[in-house]
């Protein structure tokens, strides 16, 4: 049995030549694509319904590194679910994929049946529909698409129902607020941020992540040796915000700072998404800001870091046509995102033009190891929304261990800004508007693979959502849900996507 279950797991360049095999000799391929954590009744009802559609039944099970589901999952490894799925009678061919591109396996596979069942159907419906309606087009093409009576219930269901995926507190603070805000208004409310006009304002950064594998000890030296392995390049700081922004808002426009030494601006053009326009400016005395992380494989820590960097501030002949620039261009926008890491690109003359010109205007200041102490968000004022997270709101106030709430309170009041949210790690976030009213949302992530970008993910997210009108409550409970996805995420290799936020909410209301 055990070598009839390995004999069925292909890989996809391998499926692809069997499905090959299998048109040519006139058989009908079938393919079930999804997660398949748990197999229960209607898991196997809608597989054994999907083979009746052809005479071959292939299915392609998500990769883990691409499962953003929901909390907790998957609750079995990769390998696991293929094995489960391959041991059930009705299906010939298992094969993981990557979900990177949704359904991108699918245009690789070309079935002549792609099956779906009733809680698949649900979810397309309420997060996809509109989503994928180009890339449907596009990875279908001509294979029918067709629904079977199975999955009347999903696996997140029974594995909300019966794990205990978050803590009471948490639990009771979803009961309340799903009764407040229904899936639907939600998917209302971040469908409605489409037609905004966002500008991108700040720095930008390329981010390198070099997978090393320690050697032992040098014999001479006191240093441990590494071996290299492999390499990773992500678009980080403010191109991975127009990025996070571009999947929500229609019209993005991304000003930022590239250096003569290195622009690395192929790379960076390459990596942004259509939607987003750019204006680069280049400043002849640095490189591009480019930060290296070397990363131990196996644990996924990373060992050390090198900065390639010049931050201190512009030229005043560079920063006179960046101003004559956001003279012209920062009225013509709904919104202004101030993503500020003290690299050197937004100085006081520049954020006064910003400032006296934006309609709304959100600030993000980042605190890391090359500005520690210098780059605080009391050095702005008036600004519309701020978001922080714990480290930065309490260096600025120069309190180390004082209560956050009144902590909060003060740099609120003392930029006077609009609304504050400074996120809290575990303890997830607080949210303060102008009548000085907290608002808490709990941590809504499980699984944490890096941390690096989640901050921007979430000011990605909250400051479009505050924008637009939207209640402290909803703002930072989606904030929350965008950080738990992003947290999933290597550094800066993709986005978070509407419908994977859309879906990770659907699955914690059930």
């Amino acid at each position: 049995m055990e070598s009839i279950i390995k004999k069925k797991i292909l890989t996809l360049d391998e499926l692809v030549a069997k499905v090959k095999c299998h048109k040519v000799e006139g058989n009908i391929v079938v393919q079930c694509f999804g997660v398949f954590d748990l197999i229960h009744p209607g898991m196997i009802k809608h597989l054994t319904q999907a083979k009746k559609q052809g005479d071959v039944l292939i299915v392609t099970v998500i990769k883990d590194k691409d499962v953003r589901r929901g909390p907790g999952r998957p609750v079995f490894h990769e390998n696991l679910r293929a094995q489960n799925v391959a041991s059930l009678e009705p299906v010939d061919y298992v094969c993981l994929v990557d979900d990177e591109r949704p359904f991108e396996c699918v245009q690789m596979i070309k079935p002549d049946v792609f099956a779906k069942g009733q809680a698949g159907n649900e979810r397309y419906h309420n997060i996809h529909e509109k989503i994928f309606e180009v890339e449907r087009e596009m990875y279908f093409g001509k294979s029918k698409i067709y629904e079977t009576d199975g999955f009347s219930f999903s696996s997140s269901q029974i594995i909300n129902q019966f794990l205990d995926i978050y803590p009471e507190d948490t639990k009771s603070f979803l009961k309340s607020f799903s009764k407040k805000y229904s899936f639907q208004d939600i998917s209302n409310n971040l469908n409605s941020l489409k037609d905004m006009k966002v500008l991108v304002i700040g720095d930008g950064i390329v981010d390198e992540y070099h997978y090393c594998q320690p050697m032992g000890r040098a014999m001479k030296v006191n240093l441990v040796v590494n071996k290299y392995l492999t390499d990773e390049v992500f678009a980080g700081g403010a191109f991975a915000i127009a990025n996070h922004v571009a999947g929500i808002c229609g019209k993005v426009h991304l000003v930022s700072l590239l250096g003569s030494h290195d622009t690395r601006e192929e790379f960076i053009q390459n990596n942004l998404k259509p939607n987003i326009t750019t204006k680069f400016f280049l400043r002849e005395d640095g490189p591009t800001v480019i930060k290296k992380r070397y990363v131990h494989e196996y644990l996924n820590q990373k060992l050390f870091e090198i900065n390639y960097i010049n931050d201190s501030f512009v030229h005043e002949d560079l920063e006179s046509k960046i101003i004559e620039y956001l003279k012209a261009e920062v009225p013509k926008y709904d919104l202004v995102l101030v993503s500020d890491f003290g690299h050197g690109f937004i100085g006081n003359s520049i954020y006064k033009t910003i400032e006296s010109l934006a309609k709304i205007l959100t600030i993000n200041t980042q605190t890391n190891a090359a500005n520690s102490g210098y780059n605080l968000i009391t050095k702005y004022h008036s600004p519309n929304f701020v978001c922080l997270d714990e480290t930065e709101i309490r260096l600025a106030a120069q309190d180390k261990y004082g209560n956050i709430d009144d902590i909060a309170k003060n740099i609120r009041e003392m930029i006077r800004t609009d609304c504050l949210i400074v996120t809290l790690g575990k303890k997830g976030s607080i949210g303060i508007n102008s009548n000085n009213e907290i608002n808490r949302t709990p941590i809504f992530s499980t699984k944490v693979i890096d941390t690096i970008g989640a901050g921007d993910a979430f000011f990605s997210f909250t400051a479009p959502c505050f924008a637009k009108g939207m209640p402290l409550d909803l703002v930072s409970f989606i904030g929350n849900a965008v950080g738990a996805l992003a947290v999933q995420i290597v550094c800066n290799k993709k986005s978070v996507e509407k419908h994977e936020l859309l879906e990770f909410i659907n699955t914690i209301f059930k």
